[in-house]
């Protein structure tokens, strides 16, 4: 999986008021919605970063999927988003459509061209995102970042940036990443947010009847 010049990202936090951060979203905009009303949130001077994963498996995923569109919206690809634009790109949907995907089928003809545009544009998003902020270094990535020292602009395995548990599986307490202050990563529901060393793992299984977590970065 190469993908040369998109692959990281930077945010400087100081264009943003408060800084969000949401785990696996998949469809869910009905819990997103009470979550950032809960918080207060301000589209004009706020940022919600996605950890990827904002389709598949719930009700509104073509919403969700919009939501990449909007100015006060950043995200990392998730595994799903990677699933999709490859199914489209080979006419090769039931791998897709059996972890998820069949909300697409159920389009009318207006609305799965408006799915395609938006996940044509799903293919400029970052595997990786740094966010300097007054709170600290920030590092996003939607499952892992596969290496023991973070760096910008370091090559690494893009299909463990989206698909590995072997670190979560491993439970290194104590032990983290080194070269940013956080990590945080999706991917793995889980029954609560979990913490190992800087490392922050806040997919809580929304879309399997958990919640939503949004946390705040700035």
């Amino acid at each position: 999986m190469k993908e040369a010049g998109r692959t990281y990202q930077k945010i400087d936090g100081s264009h943003w008021r408060h800084i969000w951060l949401v785990g696996d979203i998949h469809g869910c905009l009905g819990l997103l919605r009470i979550k950032l009303w809960h918080c207060r949130f301000d589209t004009w001077q706020d940022l919600l970063i996605s950890v990827g994963d904002v389709i598949d498996r719930g009700p509104e995923s073509l919403r969700c999927l919009q939501l990449l569109e909007q100015r006060w919206v950043r995200a990392v690809r998730g595994n799903h988003e990677q699933m999709a634009i490859d199914a489209l790109a080979a006419q090769q949907m039931s791998l897709w459509y059996m972890n998820g995907g069949d909300w697409f089928a159920a389009l009318t003809d207006k609305q799965q061209k408006q799915a395609e545009r938006a996940l044509e544009k799903c293919q400029h998003l970052p595997f990786i995102l740094e966010l300097n902020s007054c709170t600290g270094k920030h590092v996003i990535a939607h499952a892992d970042y596969p290496d023991d020292i973070y760096q910008w602009q370091k090559e690494v395995d893009l299909h463990q940036v989206l698909w590995s548990r072997s670190r979560l599986r491993e439970g290194q307490k104590g032990q983290g990443i080194s070269g940013a202050d956080h990590f945080w990563f999706g991917h793995t529901p889980l029954p609560h947010r979990v913490n190992i060393g800087n490392l922050h793992y806040i997919d809580t299984g929304a879309v399997f009847g958990g919640t939503l977590t949004v946390e705040q970065l700035q």
